[in-house]
């Protein structure tokens, strides 16, 4: 599979959007395929975190945010389920739990309830170690300044909107993966 043939395809008509998708995408397979490389003990599937960082994602295409050139309608949480409807209906049901699961460090049926989230009322937790890799990655790039990579403060600061539960699992994988 070639996941910026792809997003080449889905995005044909909406080059600076594709093009901001694929600099960010780039941005967290970089990051995704280091951690694989310096953890061998992890036993990380290389192929496959590269294809699913590049495509998780591909659903902001559907989203209404406007900062980022999205010019969807639908609300920009929910991108990651749209992006695996997107993944489901091309064949790439694994890809697809990964665009699901990468928002914050995943999302709880309590999260989405408590926040009154326009999201189906089940857990979007990583639950693979490539998914959690992936979602941590994604920490440390933004859309809306993609020439930054964030520090651990800076992510921290972000995470801290999803709770505690949020930040404790984004320390525990950073232990693990730095």
């Amino acid at each position: 599979m070639d996941p910026e043939a792809l997003i080449h395809r889905i995005y044909a008509r909406q080059p600076e959007l594709k093009a901001l998708l694929l600099l960010h995408s780039r941005q967290v397979a970089d990051l995704s395929i280091e951690i694989c490389d310096r953890h061998p003990e992890l036993r990380l599937d290389r192929r496959f975190l590269y294809e699913a960082a590049m495509l998780h994602d591909i659903g902001i295409i559907h989203t209404h945010a406007p900062g980022i050139l999205c010019r969807g309608t639908a609300p920009y949480i929910c991108h990651g389920m749209i992006g695996g409807q997107m993944l489901r209906h091309e064949g790439f049901p694994r890809h697809a739990r990964v665009a699901e699961r990468h928002t914050g460090t995943g999302l709880t049926v309590k999260q989405i309830a408590s926040q009154n989230l326009p999201l189906p009322r089940r857990d979007f937790s990583p639950q693979t170690m490539e998914e959690q890799v992936i979602c941590y990655a994604d920490k440390f790039y933004s859309k809306s300044k993609p020439e930054v990579v964030k520090s651990i403060a800076q992510v921290e600061k972000s995470l801290s909107r999803f709770g505690e539960e949020s930040l404790e699992r984004f320390r525990q994988w950073h232990a693990l993966f730095s």
